[in-house]
């Protein structure tokens, strides 16, 4: 049975709630052989929000960084409950990266691992202020108290950082109100039904963690993994009798490619019926092989940070129509979901006719409130109430939109953005033999994209994309690293003396081999 989203104006209600129905022995988290009840669920979430609460005052900012962990989902509803914002920090990250959040976020507890604050002792002298520290799993016996703050529903509930045109990572500010608006208008397109398990294999670090809410909020479980890995997706598929799940591309290529040396595998995941995916762009060749092997329904959601999940929606249907009749479906983006507007805007903030490109913008209840301290960067992202994406796209005749490209030099590699001015910036202070340097995004089957240094060199200078990776690393998390490193004596510009990404992007297209082989790793 399909269920109806109840009324909700604060994240702990959602917890409450299934709590009031009943539903307090019901499992709401499955983590590996741990079985957390919505009843342990309520009590450790109390726990971390009073604990805080004890060392911070309202409005003041807790972090949390680590691996995907039950306390995670706590915080989720805890840290928001005693009127405190959550802040996340991705721990994929580089330690001078994380700090260097900590700092701006100036966040009074940090929720972490032992294993990461050790980590970060390497450069705790960059630290611009103290914090106390609650860790993982750790026992918290003392009294429980009651919230300390009122609440209101456009309070910031999380802040996320995200990369930006400018190359510095911007602080989302996401309110109680963002977050509910946003599951709302997933409901159509991704329907949870009373049989639901449900299984999220992303970062908990990552937006698409609203996903989470969404499901427990009808009184569902979600199964979570320390990291992604295939034949442990087939274990927890068949142990749990998972029926719904969601993937970035990257995901789904490896576990197809398991099933290809396993196919014994296929039959172990007979319980799972919808695949939602997201992050990145998937293959339609992708897509097609995996609905011929799994028969499994596809939904796919457009959305980011700054939309506090997806706004736009492929649904089941649409897929389905993809798949045996208009194969241009596959490649398509979504419709609105409920509550969203969308248009189409040129250069000159005008609507572009039907079938033109124009840059994507959304206006709904799940637009962020602006950026953490960044008055400047908020004002030329939300405007009169428009949230402008960085996205090119054109309106098809059906009402679908399709994003034919980014306007924002944002690379999207494995599910996470780069920012393509960060990686230059990071180039051009660890490698004195490049001249000049322009990093984009190259297509790939598996990644979505591959981070690509196109560079001019000092005369007489060498460089290697491995000596690259080894000056880089500690400094840029793994993902940000150049896979590809491309020599030139020129590049190609605009009329006001700006490198035409574009025109390296055709070069590279029409001529593949100047990639070479791409460095390894994930």
């Amino acid at each position: 049975m399909r269920l109806v989203a109840p009324s909700y104006q604060f994240l702990p209600e959602i917890l409450h709630r299934v709590i009031q129905d009943g539903g307090g022995p019901a499992p709401a988290i499955f983590y590996n052989d741990e079985v957390w009840s919505f009843d342990d669920l309520v009590e450790r979430s109390r726990q971390l929000g009073s604990k805080a609460a004890s060392l911070s005052e309202p409005g003041d900012r807790i972090a949390i960084l680590g691996a995907n962990h039950p306390d995670w989902i706590s915080a989720y509803y805890g840290i928001p409950e005693y009127g405190r914002v959550l802040c996340f920090l991705n721990y994929r990250l580089s330690p001078v990266e994380i700090i260097e959040q900590i700092n701006r976020s100036e966040a009074k507890v940090l929720i972490a691992r032992r294993e990461d604050i050790e980590r970060l002792q390497q450069d705790v002298a960059s630290l611009q202020g103290s914090f106390e520290i609650i860790y993982f799993g750790e026992p918290l016996d003392e009294k429980i108290a009651p919230p300390d703050a009122v609440l209101n529903p456009e309070d910031p509930a999380w802040i996320l950082f995200t990369s930006g045109t400018t190359g510095k990572p911007k602080g989302v500010l996401l309110s109680h109100e963002n977050l509910f608006a946003a599951i709302s208008a997933s409901e159509n397109a991704r329907p949870v039904s009373d049989r639901d398990v449900y299984a999220f294999p992303f970062p908990l670090c990552h937006v698409a963690g609203y996903s989470v809410l969404r499901n427990q909020s009808f009184g569902r479980p979600v199964v979570i993994f320390d990291r992604y890995d295939p034949r442990e997706f087939v274990e927890l598929v068949e142990r749990h009798q998972i029926n719904a799940t969601v993937m970035a591309a990257t995901m789904l290529a490896s576990l197809m490619h398991h099933l290809e040396n396993q196919p014994r595998d296929v039959l172990r995941l007979s319980s799972l019926k919808k695949l939602n995916y997201g992050a990145a762009p998937m293959p339609a060749t992708l897509l097609r092989s995996s609905y011929d092997l799994l028969h499994v329904e596809f939904s796919q959601g457009f959305g980011m940070t700054e939309l506090a999940g997806n706004a736009l929606f492929l649904d089941a249907h649409d897929h389905q129509v993809g798949f045996d009749k208009d194969a241009t479906l596959l490649s398509a983006t979504g419709r609105p979901g409920p509550g969203v507007e969308a248009r189409l805007l040129d250069s000159q903030g005008n609507d572009v006719p039907l079938g033109e490109p124009g840059e994507l913008t959304i206006r709904s209840a799940q637009v962020t409130q602006g950026y953490l301290d960044d008055e400047l960067g908020t004002e030329a992202t939300l405007v009169e109430g428009w949230l402008k994406t960085g996205d090119l796209a054109v309106e098809r005749p059906d009402g679908i939109y399709q994003i034919v490209d980014r306007l924002k030099d944002v690379i999207v590699t494995g599910g996470e953005n780069v920012s393509s001015l960060e990686v230059e910036n990071a180039l051009r202070a660890h490698c004195p033999e490049i001249r000049d340097v322009a990093v984009i995004g190259t297509p790939d089957s598996v990644w979505g994209e591959n981070v690509c240094a196109v560079v001019i060199l000092n005369e007489e200078a060498s460089l290697s994309i491995d000596e690259i990776a080894q000056r880089l690393t500690g400094t840029l998390a793994n993902f940000k690293i150049p896979r590809h490193l491309i020599m030139t004596d020129e590049f190609p510009l605009t009329h006001s003396g700006k490198v035409e990404k574009s025109g390296l992007r055709s070069w590279i297209t029409t001529t593949p081999e100047a990639l070479g082989q791409r460095r390894g790793g994930g």
